[in-house]
């Protein structure tokens, strides 16, 4: 099993003194073994003659005063100022002090000069000159909650805040100087007026995500040898972890003393996701806002798109949603459901879809904030490669959606979401099938116009300019010169201009741009080998989770079936000391060891239990223990099985 030693104070005595050593006349000013090990010499008052003080064997000019004398039987005794306490860390130095000391004047710090006057310190005679004056209770700032108003137009605007990310000016007069700006960093587009994102950040205060916490500091080491980690190895990206909990922040977000209804249909904690209050009714018909809510069903949170003052004439326009809910494709938005409503104090239209935290429209991603982005110079031509994942991605969207016999009538940058990095998702699917029930169209008109929307999006997004397809001719001639032919022919075929007078349909679309089609299913592989490699970090830090929570449920546990030293008998006793091993070491000054590499390490050799045998010592120093991490982790199994059926006996 385990190979114990034990010692008693008897032992120690019939062990004698230390031996002195011989020949050697300068042993006074050598650091005794045992301090620089167990921090301690049980010898030092029975005539060991080594030098028990650490800080004067380690000070030059004891060092060098030393050398000069030799150990004579004159010498007067020596007596140590700083005494270790049973190898847990050096002792407190005494010191006293000196009478004068109570006619000294009182003690002003000097501190940094700042706007505000440091209140003075009143001096009571009645009170001793080193009794420490009253500080001023210190009155933390107040951040007042988000306050809406509503402005001329009807709109919800927030009012005056406190805002974290703006300095105060260093001096506040009559004339209330205005604050500088600084940069937000957590903003995907710090220094943007009125905020680019889809889904805007909440404008009250919030406490800053902690990245910084797990952020890897210094120099990154490439010359590892195959069995060596790094701490970042055992954790996902940094730049992962950061985009997750940006979503999950953005996806718990909350808008106190909301003048929004409390409560639509079965959704209930409404929060504005529009850039702009601006009504616009350009492509619906109708102004149309858009909210985040939990549903009170399943409790997720889903996006629900108003449609502001809508009356429902026919009940078969909203069944038309029902069609939508069985498309199922990785590059649409997902709807869920329809329904209208009056809390908002009119006749509304409301849709549910699949919320995307963290996401913007594609125009806002490309052409800036705003409501139609009307007038914007040309920019910088987007990557091709860029482009032809946009291409791929919307072909997929509307052959899913005419494979299902519908139309997705809305191909418009303000309605396609850039969900991630080159990722997009076309938004606002149904909402034209239920507002256009009346309107007779047939599928194959419709599905058509679908494709010339498709070109024309591609085409305004090559030229930077989206009102540049006004001018056909123009537009044509700035795309053919920043793309390749295979891309401008694919456009050009989606608008019309090459071989009108053939059938045009997405299958063949789809047909043509096969060869760009494998080249963006083998990115995908790579970013699934990718998430794979993240995902198997975790996968890590799980094993290392469940062993930490069982040896918690064991350690130091008060009692169990009325027996008060569980935990201290058997197997368990040595865990304990196992986790004293690994969470509770000291070095040779008595400073705790935080040192993740080793907590790691011996949590890995635990959980696989290996033959490798590790020394084990009480706290008192009384028993050392010699066991393997296979028997602990077998007495770690025991423990947590006896545990767990005494709670199951009791169910």
């Amino acid at each position: 099993m385990a190979a114990t030693t034990r010692g008693s104070p008897g032992e120690a005595r019939r062990t004698g003194l230390s031996p002195k050593p011989k020949g050697r006349e300068n042993a006074k000013d050598t650091l005794c073994r045992n301090v620089s090990i167990y921090g301690y010499c049980r010898y030092e008052d029975k005539g060991c003659a080594f030098n028990h003080d650490p800080i004067k064997a380690h000070t030059p000019s004891t060092q060098a005063e030393s050398l000069k004398r030799r150990l004579n039987v004159e010498s007067p005794s020596f007596t140590p100022s700083l005494l270790a306490t049973n190898g847990t860390g050096p002792g407190i130095k005494t010191t006293a002090i000196s009478p004068k000391a109570a006619n000294a004047a009182p003690f002003k710090p000097k501190g940094p000069t700042s706007g505000t006057a440091t209140p003075p310190v009143h001096h009571d005679s009645s009170v001793s000159d080193w009794a420490a004056p009253e500080a001023p209770e210190f009155l933390p700032h107040i951040f007042e909650p988000l306050q809406m108003q509503e402005d001329a137009s009807g709109g919800i605007v927030p009012a005056a805040q406190y805002d974290p990310f703006i300095a105060p000016s260093s001096s506040l007069n009559s004339n209330h100087n205005v604050a500088q700006a600084q940069n937000n960093p957590y903003t995907a587009e710090s220094g943007v007026s009125g905020g680019s994102a889809y889904y805007q950040a909440q404008s009250n205060y919030v406490q800053p995500l902690q990245y910084h916490l797990y952020a890897p500091l210094g120099p990154h080491r490439e010359n590892l040898l195959p069995y060596q980690r790094t701490a970042n190895d055992f954790f996902i990206s940094d730049n992962l972890r950061e985009e997750l909990q940006r979503k999950s922040a953005a996806t718990l977000q909350t808008l106190p003393n909301s003048t929004l209804p409390s409560q639509v249909d079965y959704f209930h904690s409404l929060v504005p996701l529009d850039v702009s209050n601006q009504r616009n009714a350009s492509i619906f018909g109708y102004p149309s806002w858009i909210y985040k809510a939990v549903s009170s069903k399943d409790g997720n949170t889903y996006a629900l798109r108003r449609l502001e003052g809508y009356r429902l004439t026919n009940e078969k326009a909203i069944r038309a949603i029902q069609t939508w809910r069985r498309v199922n494709s990785s590059s649409i938005v997902a709807v869920h459901d329809a329904f209208t409503s009056r809390n908002f104090g009119d006749s509304s239209l409301i849709f549910v879809t699949d919320y995307h935290p963290v996401s913007r429209t594609l125009a806002e991603h490309h052409f800036g904030s705003g409501a139609r982005h009307a007038g914007r110079p040309a920019g910088t031509h987007v990557v091709e490669q860029v482009l032809w994942s946009y291409v791929i991605q919307l072909a997929s969207a509307l052959k899913t959606i005419h494979a299902s016999g519908l139309a997705a009538r809305v191909v418009d940058p303000t309605k396609i979401l850039v969900t991630e990095k080159n990722r997009i998702r076309l938004n606002a699917c149904g909402i034209m099938d239920v507002v256009q029930y009346d309107t007779q169209r047939t599928l194959a008109e419709l599905q058509r116009d679908d494709l010339l929307q498709f070109g024309q999006l591609i085409l305004g997004i090559g030229t930077m300019n989206p009102n540049l397809i006004h001018n056909m001719p123009k537009a044509m001639e700035h795309f053919a010169r920043a793309y390749g032919s295979q891309l401008r022919d694919s456009v050009f075929w989606l608008i019309g201009l090459a071989a009108p007078d053939q059938p045009r349909g997405i299958e063949m679309f789809v047909n043509g741009i096969s060869s760009h089609i494998i080249t963006a299913f083998d990115n995908t592989l790579h970013l699934n080998d990718q998430f794979n490699t993240e995902l198997n970090r975790e996968l890590e830090n799980s094993r290392i989770m469940r062993l930490l929570i069982k040896l918690n449920f064991i350690n130091e546990r008060p009692e169990h079936e009325h027996d008060r030293q569980w935990s201290e008998n058997g197997e368990r006793y040595f865990l304990k000391l196992f986790r004293d091993y690994v969470f509770h070491q000291v070095d040779a000054q008595g400073l705790p060891v935080t040192d993740l590499a080793h907590v790691l390490t011996c949590l890995n050799k635990l959980d696989a239990g290996i033959e490798e045998k590790v020394t084990l010592v009480s706290r008192d120093e009384q028993s050392c223990f010699v066991v393997s991490y296979r028997e602990l982790k077998r007495g770690l199994e025991s423990a947590f099985q006896e545990l767990t059926k005494s709670t199951r006996r009791v169910q």
